[in-house]
């Protein structure tokens, strides 16, 4: 069994964010529920992300508790902001390519 979760956030909805990706995505690395947990950064959820200092102060916890922090360089790139999402900590590239390989792998996605 694949012991990895991906959770692709793709929603501008940051009540959707508070309490789901960010919860889940932290209790998940600290309970120890999945080995892997991964937050990727897809779509409209880079520009909220940036302009909420609430939300990276979340984002924080996050890498302190251990999960990986990925960003869709395309969709960033449109946005304007892939430096902003570096600075922040999050590993900016391109996903397509690596999504397509988790979702092969059998690790678990999870999107929001």
């Amino acid at each position: 069994m694949n012991d990895s979760l991906a959770v692709l956030w793709v929603t501008k909805d940051k009540e959707a964010a508070l309490n789901m990706v960010f919860m889940y995505t932290k209790n998940s690395k600290l309970r120890k529920w999945w080995g892997k947990v991964t937050l990727i950064i897809w779509g409209p959820s880079g520009p909220l992300l940036v302009s909420d200092a609430e939300l990276q102060k979340e984002l924080k916890a996050l890498k302190e508790a251990g999960v990986e922090l990925q960003a869709c360089k395309a969709c960033s790139d449109r946005y304007g902001i892939s430096d902003q999402l570096t600075a922040l900590g999050v590993d900016v590239k391109y996903m397509g390519q690596p999504l397509t390989e988790l979702l092969k792998s059998g690790a678990a996605v999870l999107s929001v």
